[in-house]
């Protein structure tokens, strides 16, 4: 373990996009992106994450990177993947209350992709009865309160009053941490810090909770060998105003870059790179099927990022200072379109 966090996490981030990118055309929406019974996990959901991911990496790295043209090549598909904003407005003429399309546009309004003709349609559904009582998540809630604010709709509601009803915000016995809990936290931290990028909009008790129980959190999770939850709580942890232990970093990344197949592929869970190359699978280049390795794939290059740009970004008292950038979307975990809800995330 010779390497330290940021140049482990590094190589892994740059594996992770080349992958993305060799496989951006599976993010490609087809007819049953606005087909009646299509499935917004199949479609819009990955779409979105995409875009996610690749805001918020455009906005930790410099232009001079040499990673930088590949995320913003990715940005300019994911856009033209959505006839530059066009089948926003046309899903929500199909599901007018549905927040999902709202949450992946405001992926894109942070990174500066605008379409004001959604945005005023927007507007005018978020003005209703309707919208304000749609039953959500706690979590979701407060994701969808932030993506109102990227799309520069009037949020309806307040962070802290949202953020009280989530898991994390009743600050709960650490011993009750798991799979669901541990992905309604690390959305919660992602809303309130920007993806990442505000650390300082995590409050201090949360802060002080987290820092103390998120690594023997993350411990269990790469024990278990859940490396698409390890590597969200990986991004939590160099989301907070301090850092964990860098033994804690160290250890991490090393074990997420052993689970990761020479393609740049990481599966969500389960086998690791010493297991692929026993079954022969080590030089193939698609060991895993795409739905079981794209989000922990992209959640590897989001929390590589924020790894990386931590450490020239910091003030004396170990807090991140916040970027001038607005803040980026919201999302909730995995809900269908019948359902009305979900996406990135």
């Amino acid at each position: 373990m010779n390497a330290t966090p940021p140049s482990e996490a590094r190589r892994v981030g740059e594996a992770a996009l080349d992958w993305v990118s060799a496989h951006r055309d599976r993010f490609a929406l087809g007819d049953d992106a606005l087909a009646a019974d299509g499935q917004v996990n199949r479609t819009w959901k990955p779409l979105g994450e995409l875009a996610q991911v690749c805001a918020t990496v455009s906005l930790q790295i410099p232009p001079s990177d040499p990673l930088h043209p590949c995320v913003s090549d990715l940005l300019d598909f994911a856009w033209e993947q959505t006839g530059r904003g066009d089948l926003f407005l046309r899903v929500q003429a199909l599901e007018p209350f549905a927040t999902y399309p709202l949450e992946v546009y405001a992926a894109f309004a942070s990174a500066g992709f605008r379409h004001p003709g959604y945005e005023a349609s927007a507007a005018l559904v978020a003005r209703t009865r309707s919208w304000r009582l749609t039953e959500q998540y706690p979590t979701r809630r407060l994701g969808v309160m932030e993506a109102e604010r990227r799309g520069g709709i009037p949020p309806h509601g307040q962070v802290p009053q949202a953020l009280s009803r989530t898991w994390l915000g009743g600050l709960p016995e650490p011993w009750t941490f798991e799979r669901a809990a541990g992905y309604a936290l690390t959305h919660v931290v992602f809303h309130l810090t920007d993806w990442g990028r505000a650390v300082q909009g995590v409050p201090p008790d949360l802060a002080t909770y987290l820092l103390h129980w998120l690594p023997p959190w993350l411990d269990t999770c790469l024990d278990a060998r859940m490396w698409d939850l390890s590597c969200e709580l990986l991004a939590v942890a160099v989301s907070l105003p301090r850092l964990p232990e860098p033994a804690v970093l160290q250890d991490a990344w090393h074990r997420v870059a052993a689970a990761q197949h020479t393609s740049g592929a990481i599966p969500e869970e389960g086998v690791m790179q010493d297991a692929a190359h026993e079954a022969g699978l080590e030089t193939a280049p698609d060991p895993y099927d795409f739905t079981d390795c794209y989000h922990s794939t992209l959640m590897a290059a989001y929390a590589a990022a924020l790894t990386t740009a931590r450490p020239a970004d910091t003030d004396e008292d170990g807090g991140r200072r916040k970027a001038a950038h607005g803040p980026a979307p919201t999302a909730g975990h995995t809900h269908e379109r019948q359902s009305g809800q979900g996406v990135p995330g």
